[in-house]
């Protein structure tokens, strides 16, 4: 008998009058906003314009919405095309059912049309996105909470995960791996900002870091699941996956680091000119150029003594300037 244990939630659904709230795509939404708010103060930090992470966001986040049901589909697709399922499940993505890897792989074609639309290099975006993307899986892996999925064995630590009798589950007390997977990259997060800071990273390592981590650690937890999954030399499909991204990473850290060392300097140019323009504002609004203060005088004159003054004046400053040119 467990002394303590996580309790699931009793529905996934919360209604707001005729408006159903679901605990899964909640999950998502808040996800989605803490990235988007946290890339967009490492992009301007980094020298880029505010806004613009969400900009390439509206590009990014429905490709990546498409790419992780696509990919979870494909995989688990016995869930929906086997006899007695019925196929109009697959697009009840409110059920659950993201596949990180499609996410990131068809958010980054989306990001990278954004990014070619507004002039500024996906590598550049893609760093300073990398440790909310990170908090926003943290936030995301809390919907399947709320569905009662994707957990680990069963278990009877003081942390375990009580799980009600349902749909293809069993009830009794299993290992949190949403949790564990949360917690996991919150560190990857964590890490990313430092080895950001420590090692100036730049040209996409920053975003190549944050897949290795979280490939790192995905696989362990991968293994401790129990949920139907297909198994390629006795190991899930995800650990594979897992295991081929991260030797991708970590080899992309590498040749990056030899071939394009350093950070970029320039990340968005129009957030340069734009620098520049208010640079030049305010420096029209301080005490005034000289020749404008000079040319005063000269307009206020009205008498014929002060015009030969200031022809008489002439040849001196001219002898001056060319004194000192010389």
């Amino acid at each position: 008998m467990n002394l303590a244990y996580i309790p699931s939630p009793s529905t996934g659904v919360i209604d707001l009058g005729p408006i159903p709230l679901r605990g899964y795509a909640f999950c998502i939404i808040i996800g989605v906003f803490v990235a988007v708010w946290f890339g967009n103060k490492r992009w301007v930090a980094r020298g880029g314009r505010a806004g613009t992470v969400a900009d390439i966001a509206v590009w990014a986040v429905p490709f990546g919405l498409v790419g992780g049901r696509l990919y979870h589909v494909i995989t688990d697709y016995q869930l929906y095309f086997s006899d007695g399922e019925d196929w109009v499940d697959a697009f009840k993505i409110w059920q659950g059912g993201l596949g990180i890897w499609g996410a990131i792989a068809l958010g980054a074609v989306g990001a990278w049309i954004g990014c070619r639309r507004r002039g500024i290099p996906l590598p550049a975006w893609a760093d300073a996105l990398a440790p909310g993307i990170a908090l926003a899986q943290a936030c995301g892996r809390w919907g399947n909470w709320f569905n009662q999925e994707l957990y680990g064995k069963a278990t009877d630590v003081p942390w375990a995960l009580k799980i009600s009798e349902g749909p293809n589950r069993v009830a009794g007390t299993y290992h949190p791996t949403f949790l564990y997977e949360s917690l996991w990259c919150i560190g990857v997060a964590l890490l990313v900002i430092w080895a950001d800071r420590r090692f100036k990273l730049g040209h996409g390592r920053a975003f190549a870091l944050y897949v290795a981590s979280y490939c790192a650690g995905r696989a362990w937890i991968e293994y401790m699941r129990v949920d139907e999954a297909h198994h390629i030399l006795g190991l899930r499909l995800n650990v594979w996956t897992a295991l081929i991204v991260f030797v991708l990473a970590v080899t992309y850290i590498v040749i990056s680091a030899k071939v394009r060392p350093g950070r970029e300097e320039i990340v968005e140019p129009g957030a340069v000119d734009a620098a520049g323009a208010e640079d030049g504002e305010s420096g029209e609004a301080g005490s005034g150029d000289p020749e404008s203060a000079d040319a005063k005088p000269a307009d206020d004159g009205t008498d014929a003594g002060t015009e030969s003054d200031a022809d008489e004046d002439a040849p001196k400053s001219n002898g001056e300037a060319q004194t000192a040119k010389g």
